[in-house]
């Protein structure tokens, strides 16, 4: 290896490089699942790969169950709900639209948090928020073709859209919560009651239950069982790398899903990709603080380390 190359790498620790192999990975289950989806119903396909990841999580999480509290119970249906919402919708719109555009659609939950802040809680969004909402939304017509642009979506892309935003809904209830309830309960509850819940939405669907396969067996279950790796290799990795740093990292996931559609033969046109730059560059912008808001982060957590 060259000196230029060693140096190169040096500058990503280790806990970084594992973020940068979890969006990869990121980036790869997006085709996985429309793959998947010439096999299986969409809600059936997320229910089965919820319950593998509450298996997992359940496995590693058994001995604290017996501290189960209300709250926690609570916490764990209402985000549980918002995955189903987010993770189903997805899988339903990647039923008729490109992976990669998919992936791109799904980035806007990242400009939707503050957004959504503002429309349910009354929180006014910052400078840096409000610039990524409005590079978010011309990303979003331009990816959409002149059919966006006249906000004539079809319905695998509405789909999609909703589900960025339940899953921006998810983040702030996990946001909320944090601090009052233990990781591991909470995480079980949610991942059991998105799958329960799926199940349960096969039948209003239309949905008929899928004979056996192995394409759905190992992408369901190897999803499943990644997706609790993943977030505990996140809850290290994210220990030593800084959010603004970590946010850099996730914003390639989009560009990842992108990179593997079209080595899969998925073709976007000029505006499209100009679009999808712009999605990219909003999920950086919406979560750059400024000054005034790095003053206000370093108060709180003074204030945080007073009181412990």
């Amino acid at each position: 290896m060259t000196t230029s190359n060693t140096s190169f790498f040096s500058r990503f620790s280790k806990a970084e490089c594992v973020l940068v192999l979890i969006t990869m990975i990121w980036g790869g289950t997006f085709i996985l699942v429309q793959h998947a989806m010439t096999v299986s119903g969409p809600m059936f396909f997320v229910g089965l790969r919820f319950a593998a990841a509450a298996l997992v999580v359940g496995l590693l999480s058994l001995r604290t169950l017996r501290n189960l509290t209300l709250l926690e119970l609570k916490a764990g249906c209402f985000i549980g709900t918002a995955i189903m919402f987010g993770y189903g919708l997805q899988t339903i719109g990647l039923q008729t639209i490109l992976s990669s555009q998919s992936a791109f659609i799904t980035a806007l939950y990242v400009p939707f948090v503050p957004l959504l802040q503002w429309v349910v809680l009354g929180r006014r969004p910052g400078l840096m928020p409000s610039i990524g909402i409005m590079l978010a939304f011309a990303g979003l017509m331009l990816l959409t073709g002149p059919a966006g642009a006249a906000l004539n979506f079809s319905p695998g892309e509405i789909a999609t859209l909703i589900g960025a935003i339940a899953i921006a809904a998810e983040i702030i209830l996990i946001s909320a919560y944090a601090g009052h309830v233990d990781i591991r309960r909470v995480t079980l509850v949610q991942l059991s009651t998105a799958s329960l819940l799926s199940f349960l939405m096969v039948v209003p669907m239309g949905e008929a239950l899928p004979g056996f396969s192995w394409l759905l067996l190992f992408t369901a279950v190897g999803l499943g069982m990644s997706s609790a790796v993943i977030q505990l290799a996140m809850n290290w990795a994210q220990k030593s790398v800084s959010p603004t740093r970590a946010t850099l990292i996730y914003a390639g996931e989009p560009v990842w899903a992108g990179v593997i559609g079209r080595i899969a033969g998925e073709r976007f046109p000029p505006f499209a990709m100009l679009g999808a730059a712009l999605i990219v560059l909003a999920v950086i912008v919406s979560e750059i603080k400024t000054r005034g808001q790095k003053a206000v982060s370093l108060e709180n957590k003074l204030e945080q380390e007073r009181q412990g």
